[in-house]
């Protein structure tokens, strides 16, 4: 009799049985990042096993960083890090979304700018043109994933201005206006937050964030936007395929 999920007369362990049905669980958000799961005695309860089947299940789980216990509070769902491909170009919003979560913002600055000079060069913006600048916190869900500094040619930035900053998505305005992306060039390395990053985060001073600079470029190889944006590294990683 095959009931939860769980057949008794399979040639697979309870416990093994379980852990897949706690799996789809998590996968199909029944059980939300953040959540507490049920109780080991309701658990217990709905697939009528013993303590010790269900403890199995839930250490394998623990192991593998689907789920984490919390002294006092019991057993969380963990949140999984975003994964970023080095293969496509996509936006910070796109790949939180692909992952079943909500992106949105934190706008921390906005102005339009002469004094950037790097930033400005790197535009191939003239000297007497402004630029403009966008800071904000990015988050999946309610979590705070990167900090990211954004500079735009003026004609570029008197579009996004329209928008709430706090929720837009910057590529998608875009595409909504006619500019594509063509392509960019990125760059990675590891650095270390300071303590006014480290505040933003929701993370300690000195802890190690992924920095990735981006220059895309349009349809006419002319240089739309210089990004540097700044990831927790326990939140955010990337993964690469490599064939030979």
């Amino acid at each position: 009799m095959v009931e939860n999920g769980i057949d008794p007369s399979k040639n697979v362990a309870l416990y093994q049985q379980i852990k897949d049905v706690l799996i789809k669980r998590i996968q199909n958000k029944t059980w939300p990042p953040n959540s507490l799961i049920p109780t080991e005695q309701e658990l217990m309860k709905e697939f009528n096993v013993s303590r010790t089947t269900i403890r199995q299940a839930i250490s394998i789980l623990v192991q593998d960083g689907l789920l984490e216990k919390r002294q006092g509070k019991g057993t969380i769902v963990k949140p999984q890090p975003l994964v970023g491909s080095l293969g496509r170009l996509k936006g910070f919003a796109e790949e939180v979304m692909e992952k079943g979560l909500t992106p949105h913002s934190k706008l921390l600055r906005m102005e339009f700018t002469d004094s950037l000079h790097y930033e400005k060069s790197i535009l191939n913006v003239g000297e007497d043109e402004k630029i403009l600048l966008v800071e904000r916190v990015r988050f999946a869900d309610d979590t705070p994933i990167a900090l990211e500094r954004s500079c735009w040619p003026e004609h570029i930035g008197k579009i996004l201005v329209n928008y709430d900053f706090n929720t837009a998505k910057f590529y998608e305005i875009l595409e909504q206006h006619n500019i594509l992306l063509k392509k960019a060039k990125e760059k990675i390395s590891a650095i270390n937050a300071t303590i006014y990053e480290a505040d933003l985060l929701g993370i300690r001073g000195g802890e190690a964030l992924l920095e990735m600079t981006r220059l895309s470029f349009g349809m006419d190889d002319r240089p739309i936007e210089y990004t540097r944006t700044k990831y927790r590294s326990d939140k955010y990683h990337y993964d690469i395929e490599l064939t030979r």
